[in-house]
């Protein structure tokens, strides 16, 4: 087999399709690993030929630096997927989080890429130690230090907070690792107390506060904890143990789902009509594809698009769509989601005026269906803070 075949050929919906003929119970697995790897781009190759061969689906980084995985495996295929891992020393007794919620839609394909880092993290490695890591702490031990009033920070970015975190916690604003770690260091030194005051780190999984602890113990930060397995195996232990939540509401996810439910807490509204939900989505306009939090009225209303000028687009025939976009980047490559809800508000207002007044908020649009079009100005105007 070439490497040119050790890819996915198909398309989203042949995918969705495929998946769904499948008709077998899937297990949604996350795990990851800091371990000096070697010819990583072999290794990729041989991962993906057995883990196809499994069945597994997922997106997988590999690095010189390790691996991060998020998998669905076919429940009956754990075992044997557990063999193949055990089977390469560095990947062996790796321990992997389940995920809290799980439909089988988890991920449509197989992804392995090379990465030079297994988390983009923008940070020069050898400026400090990142195997002096934080004290990891599990479910139990994170909540007393919480009650003992340690200061508590989501290392996560700003469109992950949205709708989930723990009580009380700093929420970055930053949209990237990088921005947040700097952001954080930021903070903490205007609020800790004293040097001795715990510092406990969190993330979705545990791979992002890895290196997080060992940069803020690298900053003169001392009593840096960190949530051992992150939300993820924080709401397997607080069930098992029946143990009080201290996170409050749904946990991001990568993958199709978006976000899975830890408690019935809503900390989040929504971004158009300010009503409290915590519906996560993607705008269907593809050029758009900014995440933003919609509750299920508005999401009717705007047919699952963030604007009436990403409506306008996405209710045209595919071809017209297709035709539109062509030559336009999305503009979510360069920011993900929406952090403004008034200025979103503000937008929806501005465009349902001008929709109104005009029938389009897009003359292109209007004369390839061969209408008057009037000029507008301001019609495609982003809301000035998307992140």
């Amino acid at each position: 087999m070439g490497h040119h075949d050790l890819r996915n050929k198909y398309g989203p919906r042949d995918l969705r399709v495929r998946l769904e003929a499948e008709g077998l119970p899937r297990t949604t697995l996350s795990f990851y690993r800091y371990v000096r790897l070697q010819e990583v781009g072999t290794l990729r190759n041989e991962l993906y030929q057995e883990w196809e061969a499994l069945g597994v689906l997922g997106r997988i980084y590999i690095a010189p630096e390790g691996i991060n995985a998020q998998v669905s495996v076919p429940t009956g295929q754990l075992d044997a997927f557990r063999a193949a891992l055990d089977a390469r020393e560095a990947f062996a007794n790796v321990p992997w989080k389940t995920a809290v919620e799980d439909d089988g839609q988890s991920f449509l394909k197989l992804a392995i890429k090379v990465k030079s880092k297994v988390v983009a993290d923008g940070l020069a490695d050898d400026a400090f130690d990142v195997t002096n890591v934080g004290t990891h702490l599990d479910a139990a031990s994170f909540n007393r230090k919480m009650e003992e009033g340690a200061l508590v920070v989501d290392m996560r970015n700003n469109y992950e907070c949205l709708i989930g975190h723990f009580e009380g916690a700093y929420l970055p604003k930053a949209d990237t690792f990088r921005g947040a770690i700097e952001e954080v260091v930021v903070a903490l030194r205007r609020v800790q107390r004293d040097n001795d005051q715990d510092i406990l780190l969190y993330c979705t999984g545990g791979i992002r506060c890895e290196k997080a602890s060992a940069y803020l113990k690298h900053e003169g930060f001392m009593n840096v904890g960190q949530l051992h397995g992150g939300i993820i195996d924080y709401a397997r232990q607080i069930k098992a143990q029946g143990l009080p939540s201290k996170y409050m509401g749904q946990n991001f996810v990568f993958d199709e789902r978006l976000a899975e439910r830890i408690t019935d807490d809503v900390v989040s509204a929504c971004m158009q009509c300010g009503t409290k939900s915590d519906r996560i989505t993607n705008c269907h306009e593809a050029t758009c594809n900014m995440l933003l939090v919609q509750c299920e009225a508005c999401a009717a209303k705007y047919a699952d698009c963030c604007s009436p000028s990403c409506m306008e687009i996405h209710q045209l025939p595919i071809e017209a769509q297709r035709a539109w976009r062509k030559g336009r980047s999305t503009r979510s490559t360069k920011t993900k989601a929406i952090n403004d809800p008034e200025s979103l508000r503000q937008r929806i207002r501005e465009e349902e005026e001008m929709l109104a007044l005009n029938g389009t908020l897009h003359p292109s649009v209007a004369l390839a269906r061969g209408e008057d079009a009037p000029e507008l100005t301001n019609v495609n105007r982003q809301p000035a803070t998307r992140a």
